[in-house]
């Protein structure tokens, strides 16, 4: 398998969809609780300054995804948020690895100097161990920061690595 990242299209985005709303469903990392469908999935990575997709060069298929955008305005427009998701059939592949790497380059390209991560859940671990392993630095933790899909409430580590 040859995986590819670059910058996705409109043929890619119902399948962005897809992988997108799989982990909105899990309940679990994103803080979003609603899915996107096709007119709001495209409207919102429209809206991105950057979008990547991991493909695999040797089928087509998308197999992951990232969203790059402004964390804030003015004064601290120049530091970056970013959101990840893998299918869950391509997880454990180091997809994931790839797409990180590939938005810290993008991020740079897109004028910006600090990539943050405002709500990493902290029983996210393979997410956390991840960033750490890529020289993300964690800021501190949040108590309770992050509504789980079960209705409980988990700690959530804001993350930053430089560009």
């Amino acid at each position: 398998m040859n995986i590819v990242i670059r910058k996705y299209n409109d043929d890619d985005i119902p399948a962005m969809i897809k992988i997108w709303n799989e982990v909105v469903e899990d309940g679990i990392a994103f803080p979003q609780m609603e899915c996107l469908d096709l007119h709001s999935g495209k409207e919102f990575f429209d809206s991105q300054t950057y979008c990547g997709v991991a493909e695999n060069s040797d089928s087509n298929e998308i197999l992951g995804l990232y969203i790059l955008h402004p964390n804030n305005i003015g004064r601290c427009g120049h530091i970056s948020n970013a959101s990840y998701a893998v299918s869950k059939s391509s997880r454990g592949m180091k997809i994931g690895e790839q797409l990180v790497k590939d938005c810290l380059v993008q991020g740079r390209k897109n004028g910006f100097k600090i990539l943050q991560f405002n709500a990493v859940v902290s029983t996210n671990t393979a997410a956390r161990k991840l960033y750490e392993k890529l020289g993300f630095v964690q800021l501190g933790t949040i108590p309770q920061g992050f509504l789980m899909k079960d209705g409980h409430f988990e700690d959530i580590c804001p993350y930053y690595h430089t560009l």
